[in-house]
């Protein structure tokens, strides 16, 4: 960062300088810090564009909401066509279920499927009723499962992944549950095509808490089918940031609980908080550190599959001096695109009192996390967190790690 700052006034004045602290702050994930230097940009140029859309990205990480606002909104008063900024808005804005109010700037960006979606919804999406969900995982591997239903039907096997943003159902599902499409769109997936279509749910039920008028997804192949049969459907973050969230692992059970003061301090009892961030609509990052690499930002999942603890992002694992097997190339695929990682086994995983020693894990060189903005030198797995109990607390944006 000083080596920024530093070079910074060849290129143009005092604007320039504060612009690549600014940008050195944010990108190495000095999210505060970068917030009030991007607001000293603002206040000596209030036409800066790039500072206005990165200060309302700054506020809508951590979930402040009347600032990401205030400064997506100034932005867009700057560039009324700015696909960022909007993109940015209506994220903030499905993440206040303020669905109406995101469905112009989906539209804006592109995505008229979720434009379409958000308008459908009639009345207050999300709905709580009961006050704690919790549900025995039936199995963990390969994907975690338990057991929920949707208007009222018989138990379904349902997975869960923080890597995917919309409660989502199997096709059969959806068309035993009566539901009606209200927009489609044809996607490519691992190396062919589906479609993807998106209603709104009456009733999904877990333990003892029920959520009424969720909007909900369903895809098939384009002859019909199910995509997959392993199980019924998957909860993803959009759902456990209503609520307060524990993946209690230790204890093999999914705990949801409605986002109250008294159910935090309950939770998180002994606990100490780590922040939470929440990009790009779904995806959880908080400070952890990798191999020596002192605390970083980093992502944290929670479900889905695969046997690595962590996945390294680019030449992480080659500049920290990870051991990796370079001749053992594996094939997988990463956001339903085909990629290729290679096995190798940091010294040391952490994220708060959470750590793992000489786990499996996996380098992934041409992984592309630049559109984040800031640096993330790895994500942690399920298997980082099978001996832990964590919860994510959405109001106060932290995470809770009970070792």
């Amino acid at each position: 960062m000083a080596g920024a700052a530093a070079a910074t006034p060849f290129l143009g004045g005092v604007a320039t300088a504060l612009g690549g602290s600014a940008d050195a702050l944010f990108k190495a994930g000095k999210f505060e810090e970068a917030g009030r230097a991007y607001e000293e940009i603002l206040r000596k140029d209030p036409t800066n564009l790039h500072a206005a859309r990165r200060r309302g990205y700054v506020g809508l990480l951590a979930n402040k909401f009347a600032d990401a606002e205030k400064y997506l909104k100034t932005a867009l008063d700057l560039a009324p066509d700015d696909k960022e900024a909007h993109n940015f808005l209506a994220d903030c804005y499905l993440r206040q279920d303020k669905l109406a109010l995101s469905a112009p700037h989906w539209r804006a960006i592109g995505e008229e499927s979720y434009a379409k979606w958000f308008s459908a919804v009639n009345g207050e999406p999300y709905q709580i009723h009961g006050d704690i969900g919790r549900v025995e995982f039936q199995k963990l591997d390969p994907m975690p499962q338990v057991e929920a239903s949707v208007n009222g039907g018989p138990p379904k096997r349902f997975t869960f992944y923080t890597g995917a943003p919309t409660l989502s159902l199997t096709s059969t599902l959806a068309k035993e549950a009566g539901l009606k499409a209200v927009a489609s769109q044809k996607i490519d997936y691992e190396g062919g095509q589906i479609w993807v279509y998106y209603g709104v749910l009456d009733s999904f039920q877990i333990g003892g808490l029920e959520l009424r008028n969720v909007p909900v997804g369903w895809s098939s192949t384009e002859s019909g089918e199910d995509v997959d049969n392993d199980h019924d459907g998957m909860i993803g973050t959009w759902v456990f940031y209503h609520l307060l969230t524990t993946f209690d692992y230790a204890n093999r059970a999914l705990v949801l609980r409605r986002p109250t003061p008294e159910a935090v301090k309950s939770a998180t009892a002994g606990a100490k908080p780590l922040p939470l961030w929440l990009a790009a609509d779904h995806y959880l990052h908080s400070l952890g550190s990798v191999a020596g690499s002192g605390t970083r930002v980093v992502g944290t999942n929670f479900g889905g599959s695969g046997e690595m603890a962590a996945v390294l992002f680019g030449d992480t694992a080659d500049r920290l001096g990870v051991r990796t097997d370079h001749g053992r190339p594996l094939e997988t695929s990463a956001h339903s695109t085909p990629t290729v990682v290679y096995p190798c086994y940091p010294k040391e995983l952490r994220v708060g009192g959470a750590v793992a020693k000489e786990i499996y894990c996996e380098s992934h060189p041409t992984a592309d996390t630049a559109g984040l903005g800031f640096d993330v030198p790895a994500a942690f797995f399920q298997c980082f967190w099978k001996p832990f109990s964590v919860t994510l607390d959405f109001t106060g944006m932290n995470l809770y790690v009970r070792t």
